[in-house]
């Protein structure tokens, strides 16, 4: 696929609550900032978004990806929303090729949650090239941050690696409804770790951030919603500037952190 030469940074966005898709408020608000920053506009995106969470390695591989509503108990509104960025079979093998030989082509998924109810903020014209691409179950996060690495290249070929998940997301303990509450205790500090990590340079931290002790636990009950960090810090190059353009916390227990490496 042909790119002018164009490095592009790198984000990991909190996604928080679908109901960003059609909501305007800080976040999104914030996430439009980050596309109109984006000079020249990338050439594509490849979307890591922890929705795609499944037992294999897969690459979004169709002209149409269709916009998947994968959630339930949300106003009829959201469920009619459409996405209807273009794929790109091409920019599907090149990503293919990076991660050979475990990356699969997939057909039958398409721009999940995670990836469109932040996309239709940043580019809301849905005009760039969208491929998705899934996240391993089977693996632990150090192979993610490995496999991760491979992907450096298309950075400077014009293409925006965009993680979607949360950096602390614990539903259990989500305050629903409440969502001006103060964020719980273990949960700023599990942030602020993770903030400190980044600009200390502290990857080993990150990537075992199992190993960070009770707050790590509670923040990260399950690794689906952390795991596209891993995968935008990977881009990080020697002394490249860190950024937070997105800051606050949902319900209590969900961190809206945004990371730009670039």
């Amino acid at each position: 696929m042909p790119y002018p030469k164009a490095s592009m940074p790198a984000v990991f966005v909190g996604h928080g609550n679908p109901m960003n898709a059609i909501s305007r408020n800080r976040y999104t608000e914030a996430w439009s900032a980050i596309g109109a920053s984006l000079i020249p506009r990338p050439k594509a995106v490849l979307c890591i978004s922890a929705h795609w969470y499944v037992p294999k390695t897969a690459i979004t591989a169709m002209a149409h990806p269709r916009t998947i509503h994968d959630f339930g108990g949300f106003p009829p509104e959201l469920h009619q929303v459409q996405y209807p960025a273009p794929g790109s079979l091409e920019f599907a093998a090149e990503v293919a090729d990076l991660l050979m030989p475990v990356a699969v082509m997939d057909t039958s998924w398409g721009l999940d949650h995670g990836a469109w109810s932040v996309l239709m903020h940043i580019f809301p014209d849905a005009d760039i090239p969208v491929v998705q691409l899934s996240i391993d179950e089977t693996r632990e996060a150090a192979w993610h941050y490995d496999m991760a690495r491979r992907l450096a290249s298309l950075r400077d070929q014009g293409v925006l690696i965009l993680g979607s998940g949360n950096i602390v997301h614990n539903l259990h303990a989500y305050a629903w409804g409440k969502h001006n509450v103060e964020p719980y205790d273990w949960a700023v500090r599990f942030e602020n770790v993770i903030r400190e990590s980044l600009s200390s340079g502290d990857v080993d931290s990150l990537i075992a951030y199992e190993e960070l002790g009770q707050d790590a636990l509670l923040s990260v009950p399950t690794p689906e919603h952390y795991l596209p960090f891993l995968y935008v810090l990977a881009q990080r190059r020697k002394d490249e500037k860190i950024s937070f353009p997105v800051e606050g916390f949902d319900g209590g227990s969900i961190s809206m952190l945004a990371v730009k490496i670039g």
